[in-house]
Protein backbone atom coordinates (compact mmCIF):
# COMPACT_ATOMS: atom_id res chain seq x y z
CA UNK A 1 0.00 0.00 0.00
CA UNK A 2 1.49 3.05 -0.93
CA UNK A 3 2.07 5.90 2.03
CA UNK A 4 0.14 8.46 1.26
CA UNK A 5 -3.33 9.74 -0.86
CA UNK A 6 -4.09 12.31 -2.91
CA UNK A 7 -6.94 13.88 -4.38
CA UNK A 8 -7.30 15.93 -8.22
CA UNK A 9 -10.65 17.71 -8.43
CA UNK A 10 -10.13 19.58 -11.58
CA UNK A 11 -12.75 20.02 -14.39
CA UNK A 12 -10.52 19.64 -17.49
CA UNK A 13 -10.16 15.68 -18.23
CA UNK A 14 -6.67 16.17 -19.28
CA UNK A 15 -5.66 17.59 -16.71
CA UNK A 16 -7.18 14.93 -14.25
CA UNK A 17 -5.40 11.82 -16.49
CA UNK A 18 -2.08 13.83 -16.54
CA UNK A 19 -1.69 14.10 -12.88
CA UNK A 20 -3.14 10.53 -12.43
CA UNK A 21 -0.68 9.24 -15.12
CA UNK A 22 2.43 11.34 -13.46
CA UNK A 23 1.88 10.06 -10.06
CA UNK A 24 -0.11 6.85 -9.44
CA UNK A 25 3.33 5.06 -9.13
CA UNK A 26 4.30 6.93 -5.76
CA UNK A 27 0.51 7.72 -4.40
CA UNK A 28 -2.68 6.72 -4.50
CA UNK A 29 -5.20 9.04 -6.38
CA UNK A 30 -8.96 9.75 -6.82
CA UNK A 31 -9.60 11.74 -9.37
CA UNK A 32 -12.67 14.10 -9.12
CA UNK A 33 -14.67 16.03 -12.12
CA UNK A 34 -16.35 18.82 -9.78
CA UNK A 35 -15.62 20.06 -5.93
CA UNK A 36 -19.54 18.98 -4.97
CA UNK A 37 -18.03 14.94 -5.95
CA UNK A 38 -14.98 15.41 -3.74
CA UNK A 39 -16.36 16.62 -0.61
CA UNK A 40 -19.17 13.58 -1.05
CA UNK A 41 -15.93 12.02 -0.85
CA UNK A 42 -14.60 13.20 1.72
CA UNK A 43 -17.28 12.32 4.20
CA UNK A 44 -15.78 8.40 3.97
CA UNK A 45 -12.09 8.96 2.64
CA UNK A 46 -9.68 11.80 3.96
CA UNK A 47 -6.34 12.22 1.79
CA UNK A 48 -3.50 13.64 2.69
CA UNK A 49 -3.20 16.43 0.16
CA UNK A 50 -5.69 17.44 -2.36
CA UNK A 51 -4.58 19.17 -5.70
CA UNK A 52 -7.81 21.94 -6.18
CA UNK A 53 -8.81 24.01 -9.36
CA UNK A 54 -9.83 27.36 -8.62
CA UNK A 55 -12.53 27.73 -11.57
CA UNK A 56 -14.48 24.63 -11.09
CA UNK A 57 -18.18 24.52 -12.50
CA UNK A 58 -20.69 24.57 -9.69
CA UNK A 59 -18.98 24.96 -6.17
CA UNK A 60 -15.78 27.43 -6.92
CA UNK A 61 -12.47 25.96 -5.73
CA UNK A 62 -11.98 28.73 -3.29
CA UNK A 63 -15.60 27.77 -1.65
CA UNK A 64 -14.73 23.94 -0.99
CA UNK A 65 -11.07 25.15 0.29
CA UNK A 66 -12.89 27.10 2.74
CA UNK A 67 -15.44 24.20 3.64
CA UNK A 68 -12.30 21.76 3.64
CA UNK A 69 -10.19 23.21 5.64
CA UNK A 70 -13.17 24.43 8.41
CA UNK A 71 -13.91 20.67 8.48
CA UNK A 72 -10.76 19.10 7.80
CA UNK A 73 -7.70 21.58 9.34
CA UNK A 74 -4.94 19.17 9.00
CA UNK A 75 -5.24 18.27 4.94
CA UNK A 76 -3.26 20.10 3.00
CA UNK A 77 -4.62 21.99 -0.03
CA UNK A 78 -2.64 22.71 -2.88
CA UNK A 79 -4.73 24.98 -5.80
CA UNK A 80 -4.05 24.80 -9.25
CA UNK A 81 -4.74 28.05 -11.36
CA UNK A 82 -4.96 28.42 -15.06
CA UNK A 83 -3.71 32.70 -15.21
CA UNK A 84 -1.38 33.70 -12.46
CA UNK A 85 -3.83 35.78 -11.16
CA UNK A 86 -2.11 37.30 -7.61
CA UNK A 87 -5.45 38.27 -6.11
CA UNK A 88 -7.10 34.89 -6.52
CA UNK A 89 -3.54 33.27 -5.20
CA UNK A 90 -3.66 35.20 -1.76
CA UNK A 91 -7.32 34.94 -1.12
CA UNK A 92 -6.49 31.06 -1.56
CA UNK A 93 -3.67 31.41 0.82
CA UNK A 94 -5.05 33.45 2.97
CA UNK A 95 -8.37 30.49 3.31
CA UNK A 96 -5.89 27.94 3.93
CA UNK A 97 -4.05 26.75 0.86
CA UNK A 98 -0.59 24.97 1.72
CA UNK A 99 0.72 26.01 -1.87
CA UNK A 100 -0.69 26.78 -5.63
CA UNK A 101 0.69 25.79 -9.19
CA UNK A 102 0.27 27.03 -12.47
CA UNK A 103 -1.36 25.79 -15.67
CA UNK A 104 -0.13 24.30 -17.90
CA UNK A 105 1.25 22.10 -15.06
CA UNK A 106 5.04 20.96 -15.98
CA UNK A 107 5.09 17.29 -14.13
CA UNK A 108 8.68 18.00 -12.53
CA UNK A 109 7.62 21.89 -10.77
CA UNK A 110 4.13 19.50 -9.95
CA UNK A 111 5.95 16.77 -8.49
CA UNK A 112 8.73 18.94 -6.74
CA UNK A 113 5.18 20.79 -5.36
CA UNK A 114 3.79 17.62 -3.81
CA UNK A 115 6.88 16.21 -2.46
CA UNK A 116 7.41 19.18 -0.40
CA UNK A 117 3.94 19.08 0.71
CA UNK A 118 4.27 15.31 1.76
CA UNK A 119 7.65 16.13 3.39
CA UNK A 120 5.63 18.54 5.92
CA UNK A 121 2.71 15.91 6.39
CA UNK A 122 5.28 13.41 7.02
CA UNK A 123 6.99 15.20 9.60
CA UNK A 124 3.72 16.32 11.59
CA UNK A 125 2.66 12.57 11.49
CA UNK A 126 6.52 11.91 12.97
CA UNK A 127 5.44 14.76 15.79
CA UNK A 128 2.04 13.09 16.72
CA UNK A 129 3.40 9.74 16.90
CA UNK A 130 6.31 11.16 19.31
CA UNK A 131 3.65 13.17 20.96
CA UNK A 132 1.31 10.42 21.24
CA UNK A 133 4.31 7.93 22.89
CA UNK A 134 5.14 10.67 25.56
CA UNK A 135 1.66 11.20 26.77
CA UNK A 136 1.90 7.41 27.39
CA UNK A 137 4.76 7.35 29.31
CA UNK A 138 4.90 10.70 30.99
CA UNK A 139 1.20 11.98 31.37
CA UNK A 140 -0.47 10.53 34.53
CA UNK A 141 -4.26 9.63 33.58
CA UNK A 142 -7.11 11.36 34.85
CA UNK A 143 -9.64 9.28 36.85
CA UNK A 144 -13.15 10.98 36.92
CA UNK A 145 -16.81 10.50 36.14
CA UNK A 146 -18.40 13.97 36.50
CA UNK A 147 -18.84 16.22 33.94
CA UNK A 148 -17.36 19.07 34.98
CA UNK A 149 -13.61 17.24 35.26
CA UNK A 150 -14.47 15.95 31.41
CA UNK A 151 -14.74 19.55 30.75
CA UNK A 152 -11.62 20.50 32.22
CA UNK A 153 -10.02 17.50 30.62
CA UNK A 154 -11.60 18.72 26.92
CA UNK A 155 -10.42 22.51 27.83
CA UNK A 156 -7.28 21.54 28.20
CA UNK A 157 -7.00 19.51 25.22
CA UNK A 158 -7.63 22.99 23.57
CA UNK A 159 -5.30 25.58 25.45
CA UNK A 160 -2.40 23.35 25.48
CA UNK A 161 -1.78 23.71 22.01
CA UNK A 162 0.07 27.27 22.73
CA UNK A 163 3.22 26.37 23.62
CA UNK A 164 3.49 30.02 25.58
CA UNK A 165 0.50 31.17 26.81
CA UNK A 166 0.60 31.45 30.15
CA UNK A 167 -2.20 28.83 32.86
CA UNK A 168 -3.62 29.89 36.03
CA UNK A 169 -4.67 27.10 38.21
CA UNK A 170 -7.11 27.67 40.78
CA UNK A 171 -7.88 24.84 43.38
CA UNK A 172 -7.73 23.69 47.09
CA UNK A 173 -5.06 21.75 47.97
CA UNK A 174 -4.69 18.34 46.93
CA UNK A 175 -7.13 18.95 44.45
CA UNK A 176 -5.18 17.50 41.30
CA UNK A 177 -3.11 21.12 40.23
CA UNK A 178 -0.21 19.43 39.60
CA UNK A 179 -1.76 16.85 37.18
CA UNK A 180 -3.72 19.36 35.34
CA UNK A 181 0.10 21.18 34.69
CA UNK A 182 1.30 17.90 33.76
CA UNK A 183 -1.11 18.13 31.29
CA UNK A 184 -0.82 21.10 29.77
CA UNK A 185 2.69 20.25 29.24
CA UNK A 186 2.95 17.08 27.54
CA UNK A 187 -0.21 18.34 25.31
CA UNK A 188 1.43 21.11 24.05
CA UNK A 189 3.86 21.87 21.31
CA UNK A 190 6.84 22.22 24.56
CA UNK A 191 6.24 18.33 25.45
CA UNK A 192 9.72 17.05 24.42
CA UNK A 193 11.01 19.86 26.95
CA UNK A 194 11.56 19.64 30.38
CA UNK A 195 8.97 20.02 32.81
CA UNK A 196 10.82 22.44 35.92
CA UNK A 197 8.39 22.86 39.09
CA UNK A 198 8.96 25.49 42.05
CA UNK A 199 6.73 25.25 44.79
CA UNK A 200 6.65 28.98 45.87
CA UNK A 201 5.80 28.26 49.34
CA UNK A 202 8.43 26.29 50.18
CA UNK A 203 11.04 28.51 49.12
CA UNK A 204 12.15 31.33 51.77
CA UNK A 205 11.23 34.44 50.18
CA UNK A 206 14.82 35.75 49.98
CA UNK A 207 16.03 32.39 47.61
CA UNK A 208 13.02 32.90 45.77
CA UNK A 209 14.52 34.84 43.06
CA UNK A 210 17.78 32.97 43.00
CA UNK A 211 16.24 29.44 42.37
CA UNK A 212 14.39 31.49 39.64
CA UNK A 213 16.56 33.14 37.81
CA UNK A 214 19.72 31.87 39.06
CA UNK A 215 22.75 33.51 39.98
CA UNK A 216 26.04 34.60 39.70
CA UNK A 217 29.35 33.54 41.62
CA UNK A 218 29.95 35.23 44.53
CA UNK A 219 26.38 37.20 44.39
CA UNK A 220 25.82 36.55 47.91
CA UNK A 221 27.05 35.20 51.08
CA UNK A 222 27.04 31.28 50.72
CA UNK A 223 26.60 31.32 46.63
CA UNK A 224 28.36 28.58 44.68
CA UNK A 225 31.57 29.87 43.58
CA UNK A 226 30.46 28.71 39.75
CA UNK A 227 27.29 30.08 40.03
CA UNK A 228 23.80 28.29 38.88
CA UNK A 229 21.13 28.16 36.61
CA UNK A 230 18.03 29.95 37.59
CA UNK A 231 14.70 27.17 36.99
CA UNK A 232 13.65 29.28 34.18
CA UNK A 233 16.48 28.70 32.05
CA UNK A 234 16.61 25.07 33.39
CA UNK A 235 13.05 24.87 31.75
CA UNK A 236 14.03 26.61 28.49
CA UNK A 237 12.09 25.06 25.42
CA UNK A 238 9.90 23.65 28.07
CA UNK A 239 7.57 24.81 31.07
CA UNK A 240 7.86 26.31 34.11
CA UNK A 241 4.84 25.34 36.84
CA UNK A 242 5.42 27.80 39.57
CA UNK A 243 3.04 26.51 42.75
CA UNK A 244 1.59 28.15 45.13
CA UNK A 245 2.21 31.29 43.23
CA UNK A 246 0.33 33.74 45.39
CA UNK A 247 3.43 33.12 47.87
CA UNK A 248 5.63 35.22 45.92
CA UNK A 249 7.24 38.41 47.66
CA UNK A 250 7.05 41.45 45.64
CA UNK A 251 10.20 41.63 44.27
CA UNK A 252 10.13 38.31 42.71
CA UNK A 253 6.42 39.01 41.48
CA UNK A 254 8.06 42.09 39.56
CA UNK A 255 10.75 40.61 38.01
CA UNK A 256 8.59 37.28 37.04
CA UNK A 257 6.36 39.55 35.19
CA UNK A 258 9.61 41.43 33.45
CA UNK A 259 9.96 37.96 32.60
CA UNK A 260 6.65 37.30 31.19
CA UNK A 261 6.31 39.95 28.99
CA UNK A 262 9.82 40.29 27.53
CA UNK A 263 11.27 36.98 28.08
CA UNK A 264 14.56 38.82 30.05
CA UNK A 265 16.29 38.58 33.00
CA UNK A 266 19.16 38.61 35.09
CA UNK A 267 20.85 36.74 37.41
CA UNK A 268 21.25 37.60 40.65
CA UNK A 269 24.56 39.59 40.91
CA UNK A 270 24.83 39.51 37.12
CA UNK A 271 24.76 42.44 34.74
CA UNK A 272 24.20 40.54 31.63
CA UNK A 273 20.80 40.48 30.17
CA UNK A 274 19.37 36.77 29.04
CA UNK A 275 16.57 35.89 27.22
CA UNK A 276 14.71 31.95 27.28
CA UNK A 277 11.48 30.60 25.95
CA UNK A 278 9.38 28.92 28.59
CA UNK A 279 5.77 28.34 28.83
CA UNK A 280 4.82 29.41 32.63
CA UNK A 281 1.84 27.80 34.37
CA UNK A 282 1.32 28.73 37.73
CA UNK A 283 -1.29 27.37 40.94
CA UNK A 284 -2.72 28.46 43.98
CA UNK A 285 -4.86 27.83 46.38
CA UNK A 286 -5.63 31.27 47.21
CA UNK A 287 -8.01 33.97 45.25
CA UNK A 288 -5.81 35.64 43.59
CA UNK A 289 -8.24 38.45 42.75
CA UNK A 290 -8.74 39.27 46.99
CA UNK A 291 -4.85 39.42 47.09
CA UNK A 292 -4.89 41.68 43.74
CA UNK A 293 -7.33 43.90 46.26
CA UNK A 294 -5.71 44.30 49.22
CA UNK A 295 -2.27 45.08 47.47
CA UNK A 296 -0.52 41.67 48.36
CA UNK A 297 -0.24 40.49 44.43
CA UNK A 298 0.42 42.51 41.45
CA UNK A 299 -2.63 43.04 39.37
CA UNK A 300 -0.23 43.68 36.66
CA UNK A 301 1.18 40.17 37.20
CA UNK A 302 -2.53 38.61 37.72
CA UNK A 303 -3.68 39.52 34.26
CA UNK A 304 -0.56 37.66 32.60
CA UNK A 305 -0.55 34.78 34.44
CA UNK A 306 -3.81 34.53 34.08
CA UNK A 307 -4.88 34.36 30.49
CA UNK A 308 -5.91 31.02 30.92
CA UNK A 309 -7.97 30.12 34.14
CA UNK A 310 -8.60 26.88 34.76
CA UNK A 311 -10.55 26.45 38.38
CA UNK A 312 -10.34 22.60 39.85
CA UNK A 313 -13.49 22.01 41.85
CA UNK A 314 -12.56 20.52 45.50
CA UNK A 315 -13.77 16.38 46.03
CA UNK A 316 -16.64 17.94 48.27
CA UNK A 317 -18.18 19.14 44.94
CA UNK A 318 -17.58 16.26 42.50
CA UNK A 319 -18.30 13.19 44.82
CA UNK A 320 -19.32 11.17 41.46
CA UNK A 321 -15.18 11.17 41.43
CA UNK A 322 -14.72 9.73 45.07
CA UNK A 323 -15.42 5.95 44.78
CA UNK A 324 -13.75 5.57 40.88
CA UNK A 325 -10.48 7.16 42.23
CA UNK A 326 -10.75 5.77 45.72
CA UNK A 327 -10.75 2.09 43.32
CA UNK A 328 -7.96 3.34 41.00
CA UNK A 329 -5.44 3.81 44.59
CA UNK A 330 -6.92 0.25 45.82
CA UNK A 331 -5.29 -1.27 42.64
CA UNK A 332 -2.30 0.93 42.42
CA UNK A 333 -1.31 0.49 46.39
CA UNK A 334 -2.94 -3.06 46.12
CA UNK A 335 -0.18 -3.77 43.48
CA UNK A 336 2.62 -1.64 45.25
CA UNK A 337 2.46 -3.58 48.24
CA UNK A 338 1.75 -7.31 46.86
CA UNK A 339 -1.51 -7.29 48.68
CA UNK A 340 -4.64 -9.15 47.13
CA UNK A 341 -7.96 -6.01 47.54
CA UNK A 342 -11.21 -6.64 45.35
CA UNK A 343 -13.16 -3.88 46.63
CA UNK A 344 -14.96 -2.13 49.49
CA UNK A 345 -17.01 -3.50 52.19
CA UNK A 346 -20.64 -1.42 52.07
CA UNK A 347 -19.63 0.33 54.92
CA UNK A 348 -16.42 1.64 53.28
CA UNK A 349 -18.34 2.72 50.73
CA UNK A 350 -20.84 4.65 52.47
CA UNK A 351 -18.24 6.32 54.99
CA UNK A 352 -15.96 7.39 52.22
CA UNK A 353 -18.95 8.96 50.14
CA UNK A 354 -20.05 10.64 53.42
CA UNK A 355 -16.63 12.08 54.43
CA UNK A 356 -16.21 16.02 54.20
CA UNK A 357 -12.47 15.83 52.31
CA UNK A 358 -10.58 18.53 53.67
CA UNK A 359 -7.74 17.59 52.00
CA UNK A 360 -9.21 15.85 48.65
CA UNK A 361 -7.59 13.81 46.47
CA UNK A 362 -4.50 13.51 48.37
CA UNK A 363 -6.14 12.80 51.74
CA UNK A 364 -8.19 10.18 49.89
CA UNK A 365 -5.50 8.77 48.45
CA UNK A 366 -3.45 8.79 52.18
CA UNK A 367 -6.65 7.00 53.51
CA UNK A 368 -7.06 4.47 50.78
CA UNK A 369 -3.02 3.45 51.11
CA UNK A 370 -2.96 3.31 54.87
CA UNK A 371 -5.74 1.13 54.61
CA UNK A 372 -4.03 -1.32 52.13
CA UNK A 373 -1.07 -1.38 54.17
CA UNK A 374 -2.82 -2.24 57.27
CA UNK A 375 -5.73 -4.62 56.42
CA UNK A 376 -5.66 -8.38 55.02
CA UNK A 377 -8.36 -8.17 52.27
CA UNK A 378 -9.95 -9.08 50.16
CA UNK A 379 -12.25 -6.40 50.85
CA UNK A 380 -11.29 -2.80 52.52
CA UNK A 381 -13.01 -2.59 55.32
CA UNK A 382 -14.34 0.57 57.28
CA UNK A 383 -11.78 -0.14 60.20
CA UNK A 384 -9.17 -0.75 57.55
CA UNK A 385 -9.64 3.03 56.37
CA UNK A 386 -9.97 4.10 59.75
CA UNK A 387 -12.14 6.63 59.09
CA UNK A 388 -13.80 6.59 62.44
CA UNK A 389 -10.39 8.30 63.55
CA UNK A 390 -10.41 10.35 61.00
CA UNK A 391 -13.47 12.13 62.13
CA UNK A 392 -16.57 10.04 61.55
CA UNK A 393 -18.29 9.40 64.31
CA UNK A 394 -20.20 6.16 64.38
CA UNK A 395 -23.70 5.53 63.99
CA UNK A 396 -25.38 5.92 67.73
CA UNK A 397 -26.19 2.57 69.65
CA UNK A 398 -29.95 1.88 69.18
CA UNK A 399 -31.66 1.48 72.00
CA UNK A 400 -34.29 -0.82 72.79
CA UNK A 401 -36.78 1.76 73.36
CA UNK A 402 -35.46 3.18 69.47
CA UNK A 403 -34.77 -0.70 67.76
CA UNK A 404 -37.03 -0.96 64.96
CA UNK A 405 -39.26 -4.25 64.81
CA UNK A 406 -37.07 -6.12 62.18
CA UNK A 407 -37.37 -9.68 61.52
CA UNK A 408 -34.32 -12.32 62.76
CA UNK A 409 -31.97 -13.62 60.09
CA UNK A 410 -33.38 -16.78 59.19
CA UNK A 411 -31.34 -20.09 59.20
CA UNK A 412 -30.79 -20.55 55.78
CA UNK A 413 -29.05 -17.09 55.87
CA UNK A 414 -29.82 -13.61 53.86
CA UNK A 415 -28.62 -12.13 51.03
CA UNK A 416 -27.73 -8.34 52.34
CA UNK A 417 -27.27 -6.94 48.64
CA UNK A 418 -30.82 -8.48 47.61
CA UNK A 419 -32.10 -6.71 51.13
CA UNK A 420 -30.40 -3.13 50.05
CA UNK A 421 -31.57 -3.05 46.72
CA UNK A 422 -34.95 -3.78 47.59
CA UNK A 423 -34.97 -0.76 50.38
CA UNK A 424 -33.53 1.44 47.50
CA UNK A 425 -35.97 0.31 45.58
CA UNK A 426 -38.71 1.27 48.33
CA UNK A 427 -37.11 4.63 48.91
CA UNK A 428 -36.99 5.64 45.44
CA UNK A 429 -40.78 4.64 44.60
CA UNK A 430 -41.77 6.00 48.00
CA UNK A 431 -39.84 9.37 47.38
CA UNK A 432 -42.17 9.07 43.77
CA UNK A 433 -38.47 9.26 41.90
CA UNK A 434 -36.58 12.10 44.25
CA UNK A 435 -33.10 10.99 44.75
CA UNK A 436 -33.08 13.70 47.92
CA UNK A 437 -35.76 12.10 49.32
CA UNK A 438 -35.38 8.83 48.97
CA UNK A 439 -31.26 9.11 50.68
CA UNK A 440 -33.14 10.93 53.35
CA UNK A 441 -35.85 7.99 54.18
CA UNK A 442 -33.11 5.48 54.17
CA UNK A 443 -30.86 8.16 56.86
CA UNK A 444 -28.00 8.24 54.23
CA UNK A 445 -26.48 10.93 52.25
CA UNK A 446 -27.49 12.02 48.93
CA UNK A 447 -24.33 10.97 47.29
CA UNK A 448 -24.29 7.59 49.23
CA UNK A 449 -27.61 6.73 47.67
CA UNK A 450 -27.01 7.95 44.08
CA UNK A 451 -23.72 5.82 43.99
CA UNK A 452 -25.66 2.39 45.60
CA UNK A 453 -28.62 3.06 43.06
CA UNK A 454 -26.20 3.15 40.46
CA UNK A 455 -24.88 -0.12 41.56
CA UNK A 456 -28.03 -1.79 40.64
CA UNK A 457 -28.42 -3.49 37.59
CA UNK A 458 -31.51 -2.44 35.09
CA UNK A 459 -32.89 -0.32 37.64
CA UNK A 460 -36.57 -0.20 37.91
CA UNK A 461 -38.32 0.75 41.53
CA UNK A 462 -40.85 -1.79 40.03
CA UNK A 463 -39.51 -5.04 40.42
Amino acid sequence: MLPFSLYIVDDEETIRQGVVYGLKKDYTIQAFHTAEDALAALETDVPDLILLDINLPGMSGIEALTKIKADLPDVLVIMVTALEDIDTVITAMKAGAYDYIVKPLQMDALKATVTNALETIRMRKEIQTLQQKYLEENIPCFVAESDVIHGIIQFIDKVAKSPDTPVLIIGETGTGKELIASAVHYKSPNYRGPLVSLNCAAIPKDLVESELFGYEKGAFSGASPTGKKGLVEEAAGGTLFLDEVGDLSSEAQAKLLRFIEEGEYYRVGGSQKLTVRTRIVSATNKELEELVENGRFREDLYYRLAVINVRVPSLNERRDDIMPIAKHFLVEFSQKHKKQFRDFSTEAEQALLSYTWKGNIRELRNIIERGVLVGNGPSLTLQDVGLDAAGISPQPAVTETSAPCLPPIPDEGLDLTVVEEHYIKEAYKKAQGNEVKAAKLLKMPYYAFRYRKKKIKNFSPDT
